[in-house]
C-alpha cells in the first residue's frame, strides 16, 4: 500500500525473506487470520449481548476483537507516526480510540475487523502477482549436466561458470543462457517469450534459461551465470521498476496525501464548533465518523494493485512492462511508429527474383554471384549464399572489393564482377532492375567476361504476421507510421504491402528522434524498434517498445516496454492489455473518490453512524482491490500461424531476350 495509506510494513520484503513469508492461500495471510479471530470474537460478543449476558463478558469479547483486529495496523501506524508520516492507518487508529472513548467498543472492533479484511485481501493480491512474476525463476531446472575433464558431472545451476559446456538432453530445460556448440533442435520458448511455435536452433545459436530442448542432444557453452541469466534479469528489472509510479498513481497520491491531514483538520473543526454550538458528544462522534468516511485508503491502493496485477500478467505472455509509468503510457498510446528492419521485417534478406539474359540459367547467375560472395559477411552475401547449395560453391580467386560498388574476381578462370546498377550497366535487364527496385528489392547485377548475365533481387521480407498486426492496429484506432534508414522506394513498397499509413525513409538515428517528437505533438506515440540503433527514438517517444528483447540488455534498459519474443503480434496484444489496465485504474480512482464524496456529508449530518460508514467504506475498498486484480487476467497470445521462412521460397526467374 502506498505511503498515503500509511498502513503497510515498515520495511519492504525482499529476496528469500519475501519468498518465505508470502502467502500462497487466503488462509495463510496474517491479516486475514487476525480478521477471522476478531470476527469470531465480535460475533460472540454480540451474540452474548443479544442473549442477555452480563455486560462484563460482552465487553471483554468486543475488546478482544478490537485488540486482535487493531494488531494488523496500529503498530505499523505508530511506527510511521514516529517518523512523521500520517495516513489512513492514523485515521483508523484515531477513530477506533475515539469510538472506545465514546463507549462504542463494538463499533471500534467492527472498524478494526473490516479494515483487517481489506488489508489481508490486498496483501494476498499483491503476493499472488509477485509469485506469478517470480515463477519465471522456477523454469530453471534444479540440476545441470556439465562436461568436466572429459566426463559428465551433475551440478546445481548456481555452480555453473561462464565457459562451461552443458549437455542438454531431449526434453530437458536449459539451466542458464548460452551458445550452442554442437547439435540441432527445436526449442520450446513459450514460457519465456509467449510464442507457442518451437524455434529452430543449431551451432552458434543463442539459447536462454528456461527453454525446453526438443529432440536433439545439445552441447551449450555457458555465457552467463545463473544469477545473471535472462530470467533473473527480467525478474530483477520488473520488481525494481514496479516501484515507478504511473501518472494515475501519482494523481492518487496527490489527492490522498493532502486529504488525510485535511480531513483531520476538518474533523477537529467539526468537533470544536459543534461542541460550542451544540451537544459536544454528538459532534465529537460525528467528527470521528467523518474521519472514517473520508479515509482515502481505497484511493491510495486503487492504482498500485492494478499496476502490479497488470505487469505480472503481461510478463506471462512475453511482454516486459517497466513500471506504472510505462503501463499508463501503454494505455494512452494512440499512434505507433515502427522501425522497418528487424521489426516489420525479418532482418534476413533473401533472394526473391533472378533475371537472366539469353540462354543463361538462373543457377549459373547464382553460382557466379555465390563464388564472389563466398567469403563475405555482408547481409546480401548471406542471402545469395542461402539460395544455392553451399557445398557446391567454389570461392572465386583474386577477389577485390570496390568500396560502395561491388566485387571483382576470377570464377573458373573467367573474370567476373558483381555490384550495384550504375557501377555495372544493366543493359537488357534495365526494365527488370527497375521493377525489382519498385517492388522494394535491392538489385545486384552479375557480369562475366564483360557481359551482364543476370540480376538478382534481394529483399528483406515482411514478417508473415505484419499485415495482420497493422490491420489490428488500425481497427484499434491507432495511426501507424514506418521509420527507416532504407531508401524511399523499398520503404514505400513494403509500407503498401503492409498497409501502413505514412512512411519516413532515409533517416539517421537523430532524424528518427526528430520525427517521433513531431508525431508526439499530434498524439501520444509509441516507437517500436530494436533498442540499439533506435535508442534516440525510443527515448524521445512517449513510450519506447523494444522488439525481440530477450537477451538484449540495451533493449531492456532503453525501452519502457520490451516484447521478449519475435512475434510482432505481441504489439497489439500489449497495447490492448495497457488500455484495459488503464480503464481499470480510472474506474478505481472514480469509485474511490465517489465513496468519499458521498459518505462525508452523510456522516456529517448523522445519517450514517460509525458502523455503517466503516462497512460501506471497507466494502468499497474490497471492490477496488478485486477490480484491480482483474488487470491480472491477461490472455496468452494465440498460436502463431504456420510460417515458411522467406529464404526457403523459390526465387522468381525471368529471362531477358
Amino acid at each position: 500500500m502506498s505511503d498515503a495509506c500509511g498502513c503497510g510494513d515498515d520495511e519492504p520484503r525482499t529476496g528469500d525473506e519475501a519468498t518465505e513469508r508470502e502467502p500462497e492461500r487466503l488462509w495463510q495471510v496474517v491479516e486475514l487470520q487476525a480478521a477471522a479471530v476478531a470476527g469470531v470474537l465480535l460475533i460472540a460478543g454480540y451474540a452474548a449481548e443479544w442473549s442477555g449476558a452480563a455486560p462484563i463478558p460482552v465487553l471483554v469479547l468486543k475488546a478482544l476483537a478490537l485488540v486482535v483486529g487493531a494488531y494488523t495496523f496500529v503498530p505499523s501506524t505508530l511506527k510511521r507516526l514516529a517518523r512523521g508520516k500520517i495516513g489512513v492507518g492514523t485515521l483508523m487508529t484515531i477513530a477506533a480510540i475515539g469510538a472506545v472513548l465514546l463507549g462504542e467498543v463494538g463499533e471500534a472492533a467492527m472498524l478494526a475487523f473490516l479494515y483487517s479484511v481489506s488489508e489481508g485481501l490486498e496483501e494476498y493480491s499483491l503476493a499472488r502477482t509477485r509469485r506469478g512474476l517470480r515463477a519465471l525463476l522456477s523454469l530453471v531446472p534444479e540440476e545441470a549436466t556439465v562436461l568436466r575433464e572429459g566426463r559428465e558431472v551433475v551440478l546445481a545451476p548456481a555452480q555453473l561458470r561462464v565457459g562451461d559446456r552443458m549437455v542438454v538432453k531431449p526434453g530437458e530445460r536449459i539451466a542458464t543462457d548460452g551458445v550452442i556448440r554442437t547439435g540441432r533442435t527445436a526449442l520450446d520458448v513459450s514460457a519465456i517469450t509467449g510464442e507457442s511455435v518451437p524455434v529452430e536452433a543449431g551451432p552458434g545459436g543463442e539459447v536462454f534459461a528456461g527453454s525446453i530442448n526438443g529432440t536433439g542432444v545439445l552441447e551449450v557453452e555457458v555465457s552467463t551465470t545463473a544469477e545473471d541469466n535472462s530470467l533473473a534479469r527480467i525478474v530483477r528489472i520488473v520488481e525494481a521498476e514496479q516501484s515507478r509510479k504511473g501518472a494515475g498513481q501519482r494523481l492518487a497520491d496527490r489527492i490522498a496525501k493532502p486529504l488525510v491531514p485535511g480531513v483531520m483538520i476538518a474533523a477537529a473543526l467539526i468537533a470544536g464548533l459543534g461542541s460550542v454550538f451544540g451537544d459536544p458528544l454528538t459532534w465529537i462522534e460525528r467528527a470521528l465518523v467523518v474521519l472514517v468516511a473520508a479515509s482515502p485508503c481505497a484511493l491510495a491502493i486503487s492504482i498500485p494493485v492494478t499496476v502490479v496485477a497488470a505487469i505480472g500478467a503481461a510478463s506471462k505472455f512475453g511482454v516486459l512492462v517497466k513500471g506504472g509509468a510505462a503501463l499508463e503510457a501503454l494505455g494512452r498510446v494512440r499512434g505507433v511508429a515502427l522501425d522497418k528492419t528487424g521489426t516489420l521485417t525479418r532482418n534476413r534478406p533473401s533472394v526473391v527474383e533472378v533475371a537472366t539474359t539469353g540462354d543463361i540459367s538462373r543457377e549459373r547467375v547464382l553460382a557466379v554471384a555465390a563464388a564472389l560472395e563466398a567469403r563475405s559477411e555482408h547481409p546480401l552475401a548471406r542471402a545469395i549464399l542461402a539460395a544455392v547449395d553451399s557445398e557446391t560453391v567454389t570461392p572465386a580467386v583474386d577477389v577485390d572489393a570496390v568500396t560502395g560498388a561491388g566485387l571483382t574476381g576470377t570464377v573458373e578462370g573467367r573474370t567476373a564482377r558483381l555490384g550495384r546498377p550504375g557501377w555495372l550497366d544493366p543493359g537488357p535487364l534495365a526494365p527488370d532492375v527497375e521493377r525489382m527496385q519498385q517492388a522494394g528489392a535491392t538489385a545486384v547485377l552479375v557480369e562475366q567476361d564483360g557481359q551482364v548475365i543476370g540480376a538478382i533481387g534481394v529483399r528483406d521480407e515482411l514478417r508473415p504476421e505484419a499485415g495482420e498486426v497493422i490491420t489490428r492496429l488500425h481497427s484499434g484506432g491507432y495511426h501507424v507510421a514506418m521509420l527507416t534508414g532504407d531508401n524511399h522506394a523499398t520503404a514505400a513498397a513494403l509500407a503498401r504491402e503492409a498497409g501502413i499509413d505514412s512512411v519516413h525513409a532515409e533517416l539517421r538515428p537523430e532524424d528518427k528522434a526528430r520525427i517521433i517528437a513531431e508525431l508526439g505533438r499530434e498524439r501520444s506515440t509509441a516507437m517500436v524498434g530494436d533498442g540499439v540503433n533506435d535508442a534516440p527514438a525510443l527515448a524521445t517517444a512517449d513510450l519506447g517498445i523494444a522488439m525481440g528483447a530477450m537477451g538484449t540488455d540495451v533493449a531492456i534498459e532503453t525501452a519502457d516496454v520490451a516484447l521478449m519474443g519475435e512475434d510482432l503480434r505481441h504489439l497489439p496484444h500489449a497495447l490492448d492489455h495497457g488500455r484495459r489496465a488503464r480503464r481499470i485504474m480510472l474506474q478505481n480512482v472514480g469509485l474511490s473518490l465517489a465513496i468519499i464524496i458521498v459518505l462525508m456529508p452523510l456522516a456529517l449530518l448523522g445519517i450514517l453512524g460509525l458502523a455503517a460508514v466503516v462497512l460501506v467504506h471497507e466494502v468499497a475498498e474490497v471492490v477496488v482491490i478485486a477490480n484491480g486484480v482483474r488487470a491480472g487476467r491477461g490472455r496468452a497470445l494465440p498460436t502463431r500461424p504456420a510460417d515458411q521462412p522467406a529464404d526457403q521460397r523459390a526465387p522468381t526467374v525471368r529471362t531477358a531476350a
